[in-house]
């Protein structure tokens, strides 16, 4: 029978949940911490590098200025110089030295070579001066690092071109050098060539010839920029962390551990504390209700059963006395099934209160359900069988899930009970346990005549039942709470439990449980 009682509708085990609207998608991918995760890490590496290329793009036209400003002055010296190179002897050789040291800065070297008139090839270059003053020895070292280097292959027959080549080089003391530019001179004595370098060891130079990203203050940001990302991820993943254990400890307290840890213990964020020990007391709160429903359920099942015993005892010498009257024997008939009626209902109301207490503190341990199933099963093959109906079951060895035997117990009952009330003489009922993909599935077929597909979505639902009126034997009660208590034992324990049609008749139930 159908109740017009009110009740509370749950999301339908055979049509799945409702989509969800797209904007409601959007925003809960927003709020998400993996969303809000990938937003940090891109911002924490597009920032340093947008910036980055900002400053790189600002050092290399400090750099070209630099440059500028440096072959500039090269081509000053040489300028200054080229009266002294004119008339260049052995005499005024004393003179061109002092004079170079006299127009360098400290931090520009400027050496000076000659082709004599004739020369052609690199190997032609002789050094004769340089600023500051270097052993004989070592400008001869030097001049062939030159050549083996090819910078002064680039120089060209003519003598006439200016070269602003920028070439890094190693000279015999073991520094590296920065050459900025060679610039020709034509004399009588041959083809001169002023050389502008800067040692990479200064600070210009090493501004000018390392990249950008050697720069010492580039890598002192790198490394505070480095330390402040890794303090925020680190504050970040340390919350996320705090909230992932406190899911892991309320997927526990669901699975019916109960007094396996606290939320505070959970928690090394102080912050936190106070949250996680809110959490404590509402865990023991729900507890605490959970145990009062049970013996409220208790109390209110033995006050009632009292005086319908009573009512049902009395009954019998009334239903004696009135055997000659047929009116007085019908209304006797009505109090019994009324009586009947009544404590089916206490019974029901009973059964509903401990499946909530279930719900709210569910008493999980880890068990065999292949077990329960053979020996829930053996003993419905016996009392079936006097009502011609025939109960077939399969199962592996051992199917471990962590659940609650008794309240899976009253799982298998109901079921068996529903396949049995629906199905027609000589029928059977089919009890199938697999275990696959670590998942535990518990399929119960029957042979009766299915389940309108306008009801389909609906039979596990509280007081919800669609047995046909005329099929009520006089005096059973069926309030349509078997299906409903199957559902909420069995999602207690993190399963879920759907039902279809058979193509060939009959109604198939499908629960399944994670593995463990």
């Amino acid at each position: 029978m159908t109740s017009n009682k009110s009740k509370t509708t749950p999301v339908s085990d055979t049509a799945g949940a409702t989509a969800e609207p797209l904007g409601v998608r959007i925003a809960r991918m927003w709020r998400s911490f993996s969303t809000r995760l990938m937003l940090l890490i891109a911002i924490f590496v597009a920032v340093p590098i947008a910036v980055y290329l900002q400053l790189r793009a600002a050092d290399a036209q400090k750099a070209e200025l630099l440059l500028d400003a440096t072959r500039e002055q090269g081509r000053v010296v040489a300028e200054s110089l080229r009266p002294l190179l004119d008339q260049f002897s052995a005499a005024t050789a004393r003179n061109l030295g002092e004079t170079l040291t006299r127009l360098v800065g400290p931090q520009i070297k400027i050496k000076v070579l000659l082709r004599p008139e004739g020369g052609s090839g690199p190997d032609s270059y002789f050094y004769v001066a340089a600023a500051p003053a270097v052993p004989v020895e070592y400008l001869k070292q030097e001049r062939d690092r030159l050549i083996d280097s090819g910078v002064l292959a680039e120089l060209r027959e003519s003598c006439d071109t200016v070269l602003p080549s920028t070439a890094r080089y190693t000279n015999p003391s073991g520094q590296d050098e920065l050459l900025v530019s060679m610039t020709p001179l034509r004399s009588e004595a041959g083809c001169w060539v002023v050389m502008t370098s800067l040692s990479t060891s200064d600070l210009v130079g090493a501004s000018l010839a390392d990249p950008y990203w050697k720069a010492p203050e580039v890598r002192a940001a790198l490394g505070i920029y480095i330390l402040l990302a890794v303090s925020v991820m680190w504050l970040f993943f340390d919350g996320w962390r705090a909230l992932r254990g406190f899911a892991a400890r309320a997927r526990t307290i669901r699975g019916g551990q109960r007094g396996s840890g606290s939320f505070a213990a959970e928690t090394a964020v102080p912050e936190l504390v106070s949250v996680a020990r809110e959490f404590d007391a509402l865990v023991a709160r729900l507890h605490e209700t959970a145990d009062a429903i049970r013996f409220a359920a208790e109390e209110n099942a033995h006050a009632f059963k009292t005086p319908i015993a009573v009512i049902a005892h009395s009954l019998e010498p009334l239903k004696r006395a009135v055997t000659n009257d047929l009116r007085a024997a019908r209304s006797a008939e009505r109090i019994e099934q009324a009586t009947t009626r009544l404590l089916a209902l206490v019974q029901a109301a009973r059964r509903m209160d401990e499946a909530a207490a279930e719900m709210i503190d569910a008493d999980a341990a880890p068990m065999d359900l292949a077990d329960l199933v053979r020996g829930s099963c053996t003993a419905y093959a016996a009392s079936l069988a006097d009502n011609g109906l025939r109960v077939e079951f399969s199962t592996p060895e051992s199917v471990r899930v962590n659940a609650n035997p008794d309240a899976l117990e009253t799982v298998i009952e109901n079921l068996v009970e529903n396949a049995a009330t629906f199905s027609p003489p000589g029928g059977c009922i089919r009890v199938a346990l697999t275990a696959r993909d670590g998942m535990a599935e518990l399929m119960v077929l029957d042979d009766g005549p299915g389940v309108p597909e306008s009801d389909l979505h609906h039979i596990f639902e509280r007081y919800m039942s669609s047995r046909p009126a005329s099929d009520a034997t006089p005096g059973e009660a069926h309030f349509g709470i078997g299906l409903w208590i199957v559902h909420r034992n069995v999602t207690a324990f993190g399963g879920e439990v759907t039902a279809r049609n058979r193509e060939q008749g009959g109604l198939s139930v499908l629960i399944r449980f994670p593995t463990i």
